[in-house]
């Protein structure tokens, strides 16, 4: 980071008992920003896209629970609406409705279902592949039986609960492994993520800030006709925003978009998953266009 400004502060709120984290960049005075990181990542993630954007937003990015330096969830169950109502009570007690939300892949897809249920509680709304599974891709994970899917979670949840965090001998291992996993980043960039998303054992090693458990996908979710009631209902404008390198496709094309009264559409050229840290610059100027419309 080369943002000279002080960082963000350190606070902590609770939702069903847990002890939540996120950090404040300042500014209260200005208008909320919201800013909420995907599966197995954490707040800090955000660092660049917030001192791009602090002078003009109060931003706040929470770490989702089981992430990060939130806390884990005792039953190590971490379902859609435990995170929906997490959102819901830091919007809440911290006052911040109407806030704006940027919102990357599981986060995204907590955002986006948050704005159905209260769309008066959000001015805009920056999505980030979060909208789930394509209708294919959806297909193939609901064709098994709900006995064959509940199985099948049994025996997920069985092998997590006998598998250890993963121990890097140092902190040099685990930036290595941060480069595996999204080539597209640059040095910098993976070893910021690695510092902040990882702890130091007392035996000196490091591992991983997430749970586990976060790892498993849950046997069933909210319908998808009930889904798209909720995309349908929300009343802010609405970026969807996609890497055309990725996974997750093109909304436009795949019929999710429709759903959204106000929805729009974008592709990043040469970004996959992580298009906020692949084309840093590109989402920016994208980000800062759709924000002053």
């Amino acid at each position: 980071m080369t943002d000279r400004m002080p960082g963000p502060t350190s606070h902590t709120y609770f939702s069903q008992r847990l002890r939540l984290h996120y950090v404040d960049w300042g500014d209260p005075g200005g208008p909320p920003l919201l800013l909420i990181h995907g599966g197995r990542d954490h707040c800090r993630n955000w660092d660049w896209v917030a001192a791009a954007l602090r002078e003009e937003w109060h931003i706040i990015a929470p770490d989702l629970r089981g992430h990060g330096d939130s806390q884990w969830s005792a039953d190590g169950s971490y379902s859609m609406a435990g995170y929906i109502y997490d959102l819901a009570q830091l919007i809440h007690q911290q006052h911040l409705a109407p806030a704006t939300i940027i919102a990357h892949s599981l986060g995204g897809n907590i955002a986006l279902r948050y704005a159905g249920i209260y769309p008066e509680t959000v001015a805009r709304l920056v999505a980030i592949e979060g909208l789930g599974p394509s209708p294919q891709r959806l297909a193939e994970r609901e064709a098994p039986t709900i006995a064959e899917r509940m199985d099948q979670w049994i025996l997920e949840q069985r092998r997590l609960a006998g598998r250890l965090p993963r121990r890097y001998a140092s902190i040099e291992d685990a930036f290595r492994r941060m480069q595996e996993e999204n080539p597209h980043l640059a040095a910098e960039q993976a070893r910021h993520l690695t510092v902040h998303g990882a702890n130091q054992n007392e035996d000196g090693t490091y591992s991983w800030k997430f749970d586990n458990y976060v790892r498993a996908w849950p046997p069933h979710d909210m319908r998808g006709r009930d889904i798209e009631l909720l995309w349908s209902r929300i009343r802010c404008p609405t970026l969807l925003l996609y890497g055309k390198e990725s996974w997750a496709g093109n909304p436009a094309e795949d019929g999710r978009a429709e759903h959204f009264r106000h929805g729009t559409v974008v592709g990043i050229d040469r970004a996959g998953h992580w298009l906020h840290h692949d084309r840093l610059d590109e989402f920016l100027r994208v980000v800062r266009e759709f924000l002053s419309a």
